[in-house]
């Protein structure tokens, strides 16, 4: 490996959508420094997070039919039966539901948890509560997809959360995606929400850590029909 190479493979890319922010940031820190020196090494920390939280790394995804993966990096924060929103119009019954959540010192790239054609997009507006909490599934501002694979529909959901303020979407219905391909990402900590069809058998925990494109969710081929239909619990 030539020298050029070891110095390209040290420095994690930086996403697109980071690079107004950095800007900012250096901007500031060159003022504020100009005026008082300590300022201008807290503001040197302060942009060198700003370059850490829009990182970009690259990731290999698992290749195999069936496989839903994580979406997100982050922790699992729920897994269980949950009402999807109806907007999707995937089902009027809870499905199953996995909820991955980014704090601010996360990769917030998302990136699409299964192949196909992304047949939905739909936004709503709401609010900016804690994203940990589970009634940030119903009234957090939000942004969500339906991705269908012949026969399989899956949704998934990009959630604001108490920092976050903007939920970027790159991509439009009618568009096809792949597994692990970069589709949105939410500034600054968040949550995203997969719902499975029914039957499907998690294989993650709560509390586990979740690495997006890598981590797999699901293998919608192993189904346990007796487990339906999933209904909440009192």
């Amino acid at each position: 490996m030539s020298l050029v190479d070891s110095v390209t493979k040290a420095f994690v890319p930086i996403h697109r959508e980071g690079w107004p922010f950095i800007a900012i940031s250096l901007v500031a820190t060159l003022v504020i420094g100009w005026f008082a020196d300590p300022l201008f090494w807290i503001g040197l920390i302060v942009t060198a997070w700003v370059c850490y939280f829009f990182r970009d790394p690259p990731r290999v995804t698992p290749v195999s039919e069936g496989l839903v993966i994580s979406p997100a990096d982050g922790v699992v924060s729920h897994v269980g039966p949950a009402r999807p929103p109806a907007e999707l119009d995937l089902s009027g019954e809870p499905l199953l539901r996995v909820s991955i959540f980014m704090n601010v010192f996360n990769c917030h790239v998302n990136r699409a948890p299964m192949g196909g054609k992304v047949t939905r997009v739909a936004y709503r507006a709401g609010k900016f509560l804690n994203a940990e909490l589970d009634k940030a599934s119903e009234d957090n501002e939000r942004n969500g997809l339906v991705i269908e694979n012949g026969e399989t529909r899956i949704g998934v959901v990009q959630i604001a959360g108490l920092v976050a303020r903007r939920i970027v979407c790159f991509v439009r219905e009618g568009e096809t995606v792949s597994a692990g391909e970069r589709f949105g990402l939410i500034r600054f900590g968040s949550r995203l929400d997969v719902y499975f069809p029914e039957g499907t058998v998690p294989k993650v925990a709560l509390g586990q850590t979740m690495i997006a494109g890598e981590t797999v969710l699901a293998d919608l081929r192993e189904t346990n029909p007796t487990a339906q239909p999933l209904t909440r619990v009192s």
